[in-house]
């Protein structure tokens, strides 16, 4: 059976490279038209081979494919997103009217998913929620933690029990020239995660699989925002991690070697 990959909120493509180490096709969905050329352009032969492909329309829960507004930001397109903004922000972005396909219609046409990347800016829980139910659990799945319903979607409907929680700004510092094996291959290769990049998944990721309470002590610790809930049904998480003490060092030693770095940049 193939490993297929959805890269849910593909933006200019920066996860592709990894992915196709990982799976032998990635679906690449996005909704802004301009990112989707880029992508298209990054990946030429992959296209042509099956390998990637592109799926150029605003990925929603409803099962009746329409067209709708999106919201794209007009100073940084990661921001862009399929909810209306908030009023107070509403001027930064440029309503544009896009194709949109049910999540569950892509899925169907492309293949049962391996890992599902979702960073769709505060419409994560509803595609959750839509998978879940339609009775889809990929072995590996990850979502952000802009709400605390991603983790209730993933522990309730989701049914999962192992995860880990990823940085977003910590990730093109700490996974460098990591070594990477090629599903393909069976060979390791050198890579490093540029800055936006949703980052590794599964065993790729630092640290040990944590159990629902163990990981919720460690999320009430942490906060919600720019970080990446992980989770999977393939690997048992460790139940003697119970304390989030050992997490909590590692990242203090990062802050800690972060400001000893700018400080000797400095003198």
């Amino acid at each position: 059976m193939k490993k297929i990959i959805y890269d849910l909120g593909s933006n200019n493509g920066d996860d592709v490279p990894y992915y196709l180490l990982k799976a032998d096709v990635v679906v690449a969905v996005e909704a802004n038209p301009n990112l989707c050329e880029i992508i298209r352009n990054r990946f030429p032969e992959e296209l042509i081979s099956g390998r990637v492909i592109v799926e150029n329309c605003v990925v929603n829960a409803d099962s009746e494919p329409r067209e709708v507004d999106f919201h794209i930001h007009r100073f940084n397109h990661v921001l862009s997103q399929f909810p209306p903004p908030a009023a107070s922000i509403a001027d930064q972005f440029t309503p544009v009217r896009l194709r949109s396909v049910s999540i569950l219609d892509i899925v169907k046409a492309r293949g049962e998913p391996y890992y599902v990347k979702i960073d769709l800016e505060h419409y994560d829980v509803h595609i959750l929620d839509t998978l879940f139910r339609a009775g889809i659990r990929p072995p590996f799945i990850s979502a952000e933690a802009q709400s605390v319903k991603t983790f209730a979607s993933l522990v309730g409907l989701g049914r999962y029990d192992s995860f880990k929680l990823v940085d977003g700004n910590s990730i093109s510092k700490l996974y460098v020239d990591r070594m990477i094996l090629s599903e393909a291959d069976k060979l390791k290769v050198h890579y490093s995660f540029p800055h936006h990049s949703a980052g590794p998944f599964g065993d790729d990721l630092d640290g040990e699989w944590m159990t629902a309470d163990a990981f919720f002590r460690l999320l009430a610790f942490e906060g919600l925002g720019w970080k990446d809930i992980h989770a999977t049904s393939v690997v048992v998480a460790d139940p003697t991690v119970v304390s989030i003490l050992p997490y909590v060092s590692r990242r203090l030693s990062r802050k800690f070697k972060n400001s000893l770095r700018k400080v000797i940049e400095r003198l």
